[in-house]
């Protein structure tokens, strides 16, 4: 998973409108008359290209690195803490009543839509008051008896935050391996338990990636290995149960820190794939599942610019490649003959559409492909022919969903738009009709007929259109009175669709416009779209952003008075780049867990995950790079100016952005900037880069958020 990237629960909880029309007769909120923490200023010079630069803050990375201001460091991010709970506690009433509103729109006691694999019903269910959930299977039928597997709320009593992930199940159905984090840094600890007899081994797998690959004897499984500094998944190692852990056998070593490796069963049951991947490149090894003990062969080698993933069907292989083809292309090769020169084309590459990963059945294939940054789903059928499953709203977002049944001809897919719930459908390939399985229940009465959404396009500085979807409540008028948060992330080629958010509706249904823009760096409208924001063509993100806001001004959907941002992760990147870029164009901003301080992070191999970033961001070793990434990263971009109204967040173990990136921008903004706007930053002391880990915890900090803007805009309840 790329580093920047923030789990979609905070990044896409984001925000939206509603129609208040007496919103514009009110005034900001007085805040408290009182004074900032100021940091203490200790410089360190970092010289690197004949380019000296005073870093004063760069002490907090103490606590990270276990140097001697470590103390000094917690005792900072407290007193920033306090600063903020004093700032915001005449909201302190509107979050509790934000909190129990947006709780009161999820269904408590819940099940997801179970999933057939190897003759049994898996699901999740929930229940009343309960933060966690249990994992359960019935077998052969819905009606058969519930077998409760994992007991999450049980598991997670006493601890402050709780992740179980990874779920796998041995093929002969008897064992389950699931990887536990309690830290929030996303090192699991993998267990197995005998699902016959409750017992839980003493296999305990610390250090580890998650998830496991079975072999086909029902013993042996393949898991990744991280680095416990860096967190570089370095590793695929082999393990027997009941043998030492200690003992287990390395069976890849990446030796390239700038990829990123898994390993895992394909969906036929045959092989035991290591994938081996980073921005530009791609490699896959694989062995006969039945064969555990067997060396691990090259599918087909690396090339630089080439990546490719494989999808095993009875009698070939197809492949997802780039190799000659800008937006990807689909090939096939035989069983015994899986290096590119035997690779035959399937589907050209096309200008207009990207295709993006595939799902294989025994008689099907299911494309995922984005025309016109939308995303539409492509059956191939054995004889040859194909067809598309379309979908009707403007702006939409719909994926393929878990489909473990290789013999299945039932696609289960999801779909939501910013109007429509979260929906699983179950489509019969064969019939081509669809049934819905089940839609988030939003309670409280939500009727999506009084919302309204729309998709525009933004002039950018090049004359580029980005697409920018809209979602506001009925009655809202083009007068530029309403506020609008308008969000985006635009890295890692990572696209950002229309999606439901019921958190959401507490800001539409309080006169907000939400917003989406469709940035490059992004992946939306291509393989392009990407390149031409990543890089040396990184500002690009940046313009694109400042122009879609210009844009919706323009056009009176709000005005700079009340126009707002949002981003996380990299997309904090984004928001420290816009407030340095444009600061006058925001009236607050939102910065989740920003990746503010690139090129000191990008200078520093200790820090987690940082190698796999250089063909993201550059590696700042080589002065172009250094040179191009000091123009825009936050953090040396401060000036002594005036900043809009800010809100920043961080994690004190998040493993993807460290605290002391948003800690050091926070401090030097707090020195350098001249005017009296609000700047607050938030470190949770107990979590990670993704947050709380309970399914109403979160709503806590969404409610601090939503009560941050609505402070800004005068709005009360």
């Amino acid at each position: 998973m790329n580093k920047r990237i923030l789990p979609g629960l905070l990044l896409l909880l984001a925000i939206s409108a509603c129609n208040n029309p007496k919103k514009n007769e009110m005034k900001p909120i007085k805040w408290p008359d009182i004074k900032p923490p100021i940091a203490p200023i200790n410089p360190y010079k970092r010289i690197i290209h004949n380019d000296t630069v005073a870093d004063n803050y760069y002490w907090m990375i103490d606590y990270f690195k276990k140097g001697p201001d470590s103390t000094k460091v917690v005792d900072y991010l407290k007193a920033e803490n306090a600063y903020l709970d004093t700032m915001m506690k005449s909201t302190d009433a509107f979050q509790a009543d934000l909190f129990k509103e947006m709780k009161g729109r999820i269904k408590e006691k819940d099940e997801s839509v179970p999933v057939s694999k190897n003759g049994y019903f898996y699901y999740s269910r929930t229940d009343d008051g309960q933060e966690y959930f249990k994992y359960c299977r019935k077998k052969g039928s819905l009606t058969a008896p519930e077998e409760v597997l994992l007991d999450v709320d049980a598991m997670a009593k006493g601890h402050s935050y709780f992740s179980v992930t990874g779920f796998s199940v041995s093929p002969d159905n008897k064992l389950l391996a699931f990887g536990v984090d309690m830290v929030s840094r996303r090192q699991y600890t993998t267990q197995v338990k005998n699902l016959e007899t409750g017992e839980i081994y003493r296999d305990a797998i610390p250090n580890m990636q998650g998830a496991v690959a079975w072999a086909n004897d029902n013993k042996t499984f393949f898991y990744t290995s991280k680095n416990p500094i860096t967190l570089l998944s370095e590793k695929i190692k082999r393990h027997v149960l009941g043998t030492d852990v200690k003992a287990d056998v390395v069976v890849y070593d990446e030796k390239d820190n700038t990829n990123y490796i898994g390993v895992s069963k394909s969906k036929n049951g045959k092989y035991i794939f290591i994938g081996s991947q980073g921005t530009l490149t791609s490699e896959y090894r694989m062995i006969n599942a039945d064969e555990p003990d067997a060396p691990f062969q090259v599918f087909s080698p690396r090339f630089k610019d080439v990546l490719y993933d494989v999808l095993p069907v009875d009698d070939k292989f197809y492949i997802v490649t780039n190799w000659n083809a800008k937006n990807f292309r689909l090939m096939e090769c035989p069983l015994t003959k899986t290096s590119k020169e035997n690779w035959k084309e399937v589907i050209p590459n096309r200008k207009d559409v990207l295709l993006e990963y595939g799902e294989e059945f025994k008689d099907f294939l299911v494309l995922s492909e984005r025309k016109n940054g939308l995303t539409e789903l492509r059956v191939l059928k054995k004889d040859g022919s194909d067809y598309y499953i379309k979908f009707d709203e403007p702006v939409y977002s719909a994926a393929i969903g878990s489909n473990p049944e290789y013999n299945g001809k039932t696609l289960r897919y999801s779909y939501t738009s910013l109007t429509t719930p979260s929906s699983v459908y179950d489509y019969n390939l064969e019939k081509k009709t669809k049934k819905l399985m089940k839609q988030q229940e939003v309670l409280g009465g939500y009727n999506p007929q009084d919302y309204v959404t729309e998709r525009i396009f933004a002039p950018a500085k090049d004359g580029t259109k980005i697409p920018v979807a809209l979602v506001y409540k009925k009655g809202f008028e083009k007068n530029g009175k309403a506020p609008l948060l308008l969000y985006a992330y635009g890295s890692y080629g990572a696209s950002t669709d229309a999606t439901f958010s019921s958190p959401r509706l507490s800001l539409l249904d309080r006169g907000f416009v939400f917003a989406i823009a469709n940035i490059r760096g992004g992946q939306e409208m291509g393989r392009l779209w990407y390149e031409d924001g990543k890089l040396m063509k990184k500002k690009n993100t940046f313009t694109d952003f400042i122009a879609a806001g210009e844009y919706l001004v323009k056009q009176k959907y709000t005005s700079k008075n009340h126009l707002y941002a949002n981003g996380g992760s990299a997309g904090g990147l984004l928001m420290g780049a816009v407030v340095n870029m444009a600061p006058d164009l925001w009236n607050g901003v939102i910065a989740d867990v920003p990746f503010v301080d690139v090129v000191n992070t990008m200078l520093d191999e200790s820090i987690p995950l940082t190698t796999n970033e250089f063909d993201e961001w550059g590696n700042p070793k080589q002065k172009d790079a250094y040179d191009y990434m000091k123009s825009y990263s936050p953090y040396e971009n401060v000036e002594r100016k005036a900043y809009p109204n800010m809100l920043v967040t961080t994690g004190l173990h998040d493993s993807q952005v460290q605290y002391f990136e948003p800690a050091k921008w926070v401090a030097k903004l707090r020195a350098m900037k001249t005017d009296n706007n609000v700047l607050l930053l938030k470190t949770n002391m107990d979590f990670g880069h993704g947050g709380a880990s309970g399914r109403f915890d979160y709503l806590k900090d969404v409610s601090l958020r939503w009560a941050f803007l609505f402070a800004l805009e005068g709005i009360t309840k």
